[in-house]
């Protein structure tokens, strides 16, 4: 047993309480035989300034305990700074870690995020730099450094002049890797479920082999006695991104005489029956629920389909869509074989590209053709963050966050001028009041959220899009999937957001291919249960590992697998 002798001196206060008989201290004497036993003395009163001391007993196992703790504490503290950029920079430079490190699936981990529960912690931020100034999406011979003899060029894909022309026009050269994977395997017929980060040209890698097909089947009189048959249908889940898409295959089509039309939510079934009455486009971009209404009325025939695409498949298959695709596609007939493509009686091939697939993404396709015979193609930075964009994450109070997205809009201009800023928002009553005060803040801005009619947000998004018009966009997540955002240079995430798929979608609309450079991303941190989401991208960041909880895959039967070579 070890006594340690502890001595205070009486303050002028107490003193007096125990001068007058009405202040008496209390102590705990501790010591250990078997058990720490805890008892209440009561002293006497104090009546003069002397010191008073007090022995506690301290047990030798505790004395052990103590010793051995001290002795071990900082032998296990891994430094991981190295000379060089750093990965992770935070407030508290002792938890930066260098781009040269990596840390261990065994190695204990120190978050900068790691108190933010705490209400003190308001404050503290930390930021994943990017360690990469191009895209990892982007093909080998575009990568800085890299020395190539024969560069990779529209040309080598064996498309047709046109096309390639017509590509030139709108100054694209050079496929990007998921487009020098997808664009052969869709030309020889095989389904493809094609799986890669936003912004790496998923869209260009099926619409290329589309049109290509559709010139030569014309060229070659494929056409005769069927030229009021659609040819190719791409299914997408929003009205805005029918239009998108819908004007990137118009760019393409125009130069070879084909045509493309659209037909998108909220619109009646008259105004339906009108388009398909008025045209007969060989390629039709849609959404599911006007498509579905057309198929019922009878207004469109899919029995010459050659081409069945279903983008953003994450938003497609989720329930709230899954069940009105199924009803679409049991209008298909789908090839379960490459050779079924080809010739009279053709069937369409089936192109599913999206980031992430439900579970049941399997359930659905099975019904229609073999799953043992797709072709999946798959990005190696498939869920990885993105290593050319920077992201910073901030813990703010909720009454803060107005001054600091202020802030943050005014550096944006001050460092790009002219890039534009979307700003993201989990509910359509807060982009509604965020727009308010940034009017009062005299921020020209537009707004766009789900309780707006369609026809409203296509033209909020269009104006958008052209640059002189409003350089901030505050919106819901109906801006987040799939929508160009070229000219976008920074993402606020003013909420945070729910899961990983919407963070990596918001994150995804910056650094996209073709558009600004050195794009960011600021993350507003308030809530605890925000702290989690926060807490798994940062362990993603630093141990260099794809977010938990994200599926790329489609069920068993297991596909055929392509792996797409990222450049390191």
């Amino acid at each position: 047993m070890h006594s340690v002798k502890v001595g205070y001196l009486a303050s002028p206060v107490s003193r007096a309480l125990c001068s007058s008989g009405i202040y008496c201290r209390e102590f705990f004497k501790v010591s250990a035989c078997c058990r720490v036993h805890c008892s209440v003395i009561q002293t006497r009163s104090c009546r003069t300034a002397a010191t008073e001391e007090t022995v506690i007993r301290i047990p030798r196992y505790m004395q052990r305990r103590v010793e051995n703790v001290k002795q071990t504490r900082g032998q296990h503290k891994i430094n991981t700074i190295k000379a060089g950029k750093l990965l992770i920079q935070g407030k508290n430079p002792d938890l930066n870690q260098s781009a040269g490190y990596t840390l261990g699936k065994f190695e204990p981990l120190i978050l900068c995020s790691k108190g933010w529960k705490h209400n003190k912690s308001f404050g503290d931020y930390f930021t994943i730099n990017n360690i990469k100034t191009v895209a990892p999406f982007v093909a080998e011979n575009q990568n800085e450094g890299v020395e190539q003899k024969v560069p990779v060029t529209f040309n080598n894909l064996r498309l047709c002049k046109g096309l390639v022309e017509a590509l030139d026009n709108i100054n694209i050269t050079h496929p990007t890797t998921v487009q020098l994977q997808t664009i052969p395997k869709v030309m020889k017929g095989y389904n493809i479920l094609c799986a890669a980060e936003t912004g790496s040209g998923k869209t260009l890698s099926y619409l290329l082999p589309i049109v290509h097909r559709l010139q030569a089947d014309k060229e070659s009189d494929v056409y005769t006695g069927s030229t009021h048959k659609i040819r190719a249908v791409v299914l997408v889940p929003s009205r805005e991104l029918a239009e998108q898409v819908a004007a990137v295959s118009r760019t393409l089509c125009a130069p070879l005489g084909l045509m493309t039309s659209t037909v998108g939510g909220g619109q009646g079934v008259g105004h339906i029956k009108m388009v398909f009455k008025r045209d007969h486009p060989d390629v039709l971009v849609a959404t599911p629920g006007a498509l579905a209404k057309a198929l019922r009325r009878r207004c469109v025939d899919l029995s010459e389909l050659s081409f069945f695409v279903v983008d953003e498949a994450d938003t497609m298959f989720d329930p709230s869509f899954s069940d009105m695709l199924e009803n679409i596609l049991r209008h298909t007939n789908i090839a379960r074989d490459p050779k079924e493509t080809q010739g009279p009686g053709h069937k369409a091939q089936l192109l599913v590209v999206g980031a992430t697939f439900p579970g049941g993404v399997g359930e659905v396709l099975s019904q229609v053709t073999d799953l043992g015979s797709m072709v999946v193609i798959k990005s190696k930075m498939l869920h990885f963050l993105m290593p050319h964009v920077k992201q910073t994450f901030l813990k703010v109070k909720g009454a803060d966050k107005i001054l600091e997205l202020h802030q943050a809009l005014k550096l944006l201009q001050q460092k790009k001028e002219g890039a534009a800023a979307l700003v993201f928002c989990n509910k359509s009553a807060t982009v509604n009041w965020l727009g308010y005060s940034l009017e009062e803040m005299g921020v020209p801005h537009a707004r766009l959220q789900g309780e707006m009619p369609a026809a409203v947000r296509a033209g909020i998004f269009r104006s958008f899009q052209k640059p002189g018009q409003a350089d901030v966009l505050v919106c819901t997540d109906i801006a987040s999937r799939g929508l160009d955002t070229s000219r976008v240079g920074l993402v606020v995430n003013y909420d945070s957001p729910e899961s990983h798929t919407d963070y990596i979608h918001r994150a995804g609309r910056v650094g996209r291919a073709g558009g600004v450079q050195d794009g960011e991303v600021l993350s507003f941190v308030t809530h605890p249960w925000d702290v989690e989401l926060v807490q798994k991208i940062e362990i993603a960041a630093r141990r260099r590992t794809s977010l938990p909880g994200m599926e790329s895959d489609i069920r068993e039967p297991k596909p055929k697998e392509v792996e797409v070579e990222a450049e390191e």
